[in-house]
């Protein structure tokens, strides 16, 4: 419960009046304190040279007149002090006090010798400030002294130390009160904002807060919060698209195999059938197994991929070496259409083996089934900037300027028809982005007239 009332409010607005209630506090408090201590510095020197000017007057007459008139006279002396906080006592070498004006009834000081105006605090009794002096009168050695009791100069602080606090207290509460109002009047524009924003659903991704905040005071600050939720709004607007296509092209891709199992089953069993018609049925079936159990394995790790955490395991490998291995596993293939490697991979490249295997195997498969039969499919690799970047050019058809920026993505393919038995799903090429994304790499795709090229860029 303690913690509880110890934090700090959850509204901005109370915040920002917190704040300046606490820095108006901090500084009413420092020119209060600097006032504080210059009026007691101030009322000090005056006590001070009054003091000292009663001293230097007392001098005087002592001058002008003897002792015993001075004592026959006291109003001479009386009606100069003015308060009955003020003390005179002029004392002999023996200590016995010859004039005397004690209202206060203090102790007789005592004081060090001092042929100049001395002056000190009491160290016995009330707090009293005495001014004091030796001179020499007729042979004698006396010793005048003034003083002045401080219980009013204290009242007089602890009543101004009073108006002070409560000044500094009022001036808080007042600079809350203006805090908060203009606090909330300052962030009433976020408000409004965060409140269009909050009518944004999945129907009106489309929308953008720049085109809703032209009447809203103009600011800096505004500006870079709508910008910064309208590029927001734009990835998940894109997000929910690539999501909304995902699921329309995974219906449409198990649909196929299974509409193929349920159609030839239906078939077959639509009447009595050989032992040879059942094993070329299951046959069948088992083509359409495999490609439904590689979709799913794709689609498995491209969720696994998709997490951050995703750890790799990193390692050297000779590019010259990987990329042979490679095209002796394709090599099957490549005779079938009448192709072959060349291989132009040198250095080494420190990523992990298997995924840039997986990476690498599908560029040749997805170039071995699109590049023109009788052609050469060309494995290369160089450093360039710090930046390793393998390739596999194949020659054949160009691809369509419109199709370049979404070969990468999920179910994406350039033929309508989705036709070809022997394709990856459409899972392929964004396998090998995701690849390139926990390598912190990237992976592009240029296309001529008679040749396309893959490129994957790692950076080292």
């Amino acid at each position: 419960m303690r913690r509880a009332l110890l934090r700090w409010p959850g509204a901005i607005s109370l915040r920002l009046a917190l704040w300046f209630a606490l820095a108006s506090v901090l500084v009413l408090g420092a020119i209060g304190v600097y006032l504080y201590q210059s009026l007691a510095r101030e009322i000090a020197w005056r006590d001070d040279s009054a003091l000292a000017g009663r001293v230097e007057r007392i001098r005087a007459l002592l001058d002008d007149s003897s002792i015993d008139a001075l004592r026959s006279r006291p109003q001479l002396y009386a009606n100069m002090l003015g308060s009955r906080d003020s003390v005179l006592w002029l004392i002999d070498a023996s200590g016995r006090a010859l004039i005397e004006v004690n209202p206060a009834r203090l102790p007789l000081p005592q004081l060090a010798p001092s042929r100049s105006i001395a002056l000190a605090d009491a160290d016995a009794g009330p707090a009293t400030r005495l001014a004091w002096v030796d001179l020499e009168q007729g042979g004698r050695t006396l010793r005048l002294v003034a003083g002045k009791v401080l219980a009013e100069r204290a009242q007089m602080m602890a009543s101004y130390q009073l108006k002070l606090v409560a000044a500094l207290a009022l001036g808080a509460l007042l600079t809350f009160a203006l805090g908060w109002l203009i606090s909330q009047r300052g962030l009433r524009p976020v408000r409004q904002l965060a409140a269009r924003a909050a009518a944004i659903d999945v129907q009106r991704l489309h929308v953008r807060l720049a085109d809703q905040v032209s009447d809203l005071p103009p600011s800096h600050e505004l500006r870079g919060l709508t910008l910064a939720l309208d590029q927001m709004l734009e990835r998940l607007a894109d997000g929910y698209t690539q999501l909304s296509r995902f699921s329309e092209d995974l219906a449409h891709e198990l649909r196929t195999p299974l509409s193929n199992l349920m159609g030839h089953t239906q078939q077959t069993l639509g009447k009595v059938r050989s032992v040879a018609e059942y094993q070329d049925l299951l046959a069948s079936n088992q083509e359409e197994y495999e490609r439904l159990a590689r979709m799913i394995d794709s689609m498995l790790f491209l969720a696994r991929s998709a997490h951050r955490s995703t750890a790799l395991q990193r390692e050297p490998i000779a590019l010259a070496d990987m990329a042979a291995q490679l095209a002796d596993y394709f090599d099957g293939m490549a005779e079938e259409r009448g192709m072959t490697f060349a291989l132009q991979a040198s250095g080494t490249l420190l990523a992990d083996r298997q995924l840039l295997q997986r990476a690498m195997a599908n560029l040749l498969a997805n170039a071995l089934r699109y590049g023109a039969a009788g052609s050469t499919v060309t494995i290369s690799a160089q450093t360039l900037a710090g930046v390793v970047e393998l390739a596999v050019h194949n020659s054949g058809p160009a691809i369509d300027a419109q199709h370049l920026p979404h070969l990468f993505e999920r179910f994406y393919r350039c033929d309508p028809a989705r036709s070809k038995p022997d394709d990856s799903g459409g899972l392929g090429l964004a396998i090998v982005r995701s690849i390139m994304q926990l390598h912190g790499g990237t992976a592009s795709v240029r296309s001529g007239v008679d040749s396309t090229c893959f490129t994957l860029s790692f950076p080292q």
